[in-house]
């Protein structure tokens, strides 16, 4: 069951995080196990004609997505990572750059910092949750181009 965060103009260039609010919250309520890599966002944001920019490209998307990571810093439980949520809302977070051939290259440094900002903060939140978290996190690292191994969770 996908469940989809809407996104427009207008939200998007007043911080409003209302839309997002509106979803999240009664899956807070209901418990978020249920909702695990269920979640997208359906991006309404139109670029003038001949804007070559990518939606992660746009300063006020991203300000809106940094101010929603502030809000639930281990949103990344939600995203749908099968559909590529999570490799976009990396993107919208981590300094990158776009390419014909290979695709999304992010800046390495950032994209380790983001990686391991998530696996601690989600660590936390998942064990508060009561829910299996090592082979998630592990998952989650490859899909942005990381091995972690068992012993690098026995550290913390």
């Amino acid at each position: 069951m996908a469940i989809a965060i809407a996104l427009n103009t207008d939200s998007i260039n007043t911080l409003d995080l209302s839309p997002a609010l509106t979803v999240i919250e009664p899956l807070l309520q209901e418990g978020v196990a249920a909702y695990e890599q269920q979640l997208s966002f359906d991006i309404d944001y139109p670029l003038e004609a001949g804007d070559p920019r990518e939606l992660s490209e746009i300063p006020e998307l991203r300000l809106w997505f940094i101010r929603l990571d502030a809000k639930y810093p281990w949103l990344p439980f939600l995203l749908d990572w099968k559909a590529g949520e999570l490799a976009r809302y990396t993107a919208m977070l981590v300094p990158h750059q776009f390419s014909t051939k290979e695709g999304i290259q992010y800046n390495p440094e950032a994209l380790e910092i983001f990686l391991m900002h998530k696996i601690f903060v989600l660590t936390d939140w998942l064990k508060q949750q009561e829910i299996p978290s090592s082979a998630r996190l592990k998952s989650m690292a490859q899909i942005l181009g990381y091995e972690l191994d068992d012993g690098f969770f026995e550290m913390f």
